[in-house]
């Protein structure tokens, strides 16, 4: 089998096209994949480190800051697009897959015209711009939110949720409590803000370090590289710290997962589905400048289906945060619901139901080519 994998801009669009990218390798070891991307997104750089094959076009998101920059930004669609044409045509592959993201708009488009099988993943409750225009032409559309498929033709959609690492859902509450040296029966709440971290999060979190530790709650708290220095130092100068443990940033996300019962975060993604497939509730604080705001449209399905709360983040303040936090361990019958809710959010077969479809896609063109 031979794979056009393409997604990239954000971490958002390029790690879940590796989850299938590997998966793709396992299941069919001879598959031969390369990824199609440009030169100045993420994807530069974490592909080729992968070990797959990679290969650029131009490519740029629409600027909406002004009629002359999304002009400048749009006249690169087409040169991406023939240099995409020229890639799909020398590597004939059998199929071609997008994550989303503004560069795989040219390239799921030109397989398309070329007669080529393709198939699109959305990760977000509200498409993405690239995604959307491709839901029409794409032979298949694969979605993380059963919300994101009023915005494509129902026959040719199926919501298989996002591919989440294999160690989120082995991971036990007994490891974690050894890794963190905390204690296993303890209310335990997790707070991180993405791989940077978050001020507006951080900022509200540093208030309540030592009311919730002198109440007995164990708090992991990631704060992002650049935060990290003065907040240990703060968090050092408190009392009644034993229950805190404070990260620039955690490798070992997997084991702060099982060991929480309660969350706060921003609202990715591929944050979310791994809250989901462990069955964590979640306070949840939207990035407030994510593309199209898709963030916050993620959170508020949550908090519809009762899994999670949601504070924008405009709001967010150390008594608000503390509110909530108490709002829920006041009542645990409301934070085992959301959990329960949120588990069942969860799609632990994500990654087997997506090489399912793209193996019926394959092999439907391999119907259509035999005399």
């Amino acid at each position: 089998m031979k794979v056009i994998m393409t997604g990239g801009g954000t971490g958002g669009h390029i790690y879940p096209a590796l989850a299938v990218a590997r998966g793709i390798m396992h299941k069919w070891p001879r598959a031969r994949i390369i990824f199609v991307g440009t030169r100045k997104g993420m994807e530069k750089d974490i592909i080729p480190e992968s070990g797959f094959e990679f290969k650029t076009i131009s490519a740029q998101g629409l600027n909406r800051s002004s009629l002359v920059k999304a002009a400048s930004s749009a006249l690169k669609v087409p040169i991406g697009f023939w240099q995409a044409r020229s890639i799909i045509k020398e590597f004939n592959p059998d199929i071609v897959v997008g994550t989303g993201g503004y560069v795989s708009y040219p390239v799921v488009l030109a397989a398309s015209i070329m007669q080529f099988k393709t198939v699109i993943h959305e990760q977000n409750a509200f498409p993405g711009l690239a995604n959307r225009a491709l839901g029409k032409r794409a032979d298949r559309i694969m979605l993380t939110f059963s919300e994101a498929a009023a915005y494509f033709p129902a026959e040719k959609t199926t919501v298989t949720g996002l591919p989440v690492r294999p160690e989120i859902l082995t991971a036990t509450r007994r490891d974690a409590a050894s890794f963190f040296a905390l204690q296993e029966d303890r209310f335990t709440i997790v707070v991180f803000g993405g791989s940077r971290g978050a001020q507006r999060i951080n900022e509200a979190v540093e208030g309540l370090v030592e009311p919730l530790s002198a109440d007995g709650v164990q708090l992991i708290w990631i704060t992002g590289e650049q935060h990290f220095a003065a907040l240990q130092q703060s968090v050092s100068s408190s009392e009644n710290i034993d229950n805190v443990r404070i990260y620039p940033y955690l490798y070992n996300m997997e084991l702060a997962l099982a060991m929480a019962d309660l969350v706060v975060c921003r609202a990715g993604a591929a944050t979310l589905s791994e809250l989901a497939v462990r069955g964590v509730p979640a306070i949840l604080v939207p990035y407030p400048y994510a593309a199209e705001n898709h963030q916050e449209k993620n959170a508020r399905y949550l908090e519809k289906k009762g899994a999670a709360l949601l504070i924008v983040d405009e709001f967010l303040d150390r008594q608000t945060l503390a509110a909530r936090i108490n709002e829920l361990r006041n009542n645990k019958f409301r934070l085992l619901r959301m959990a329960q809710m949120m588990k069942k959010e969860g799609r632990p077969r994500a990654l087997e139901d997506i090489l399912d479809i793209i193996e019926e896609v394959v092999a439907s063109k391999k119907e259509i080519d035999s005399p």
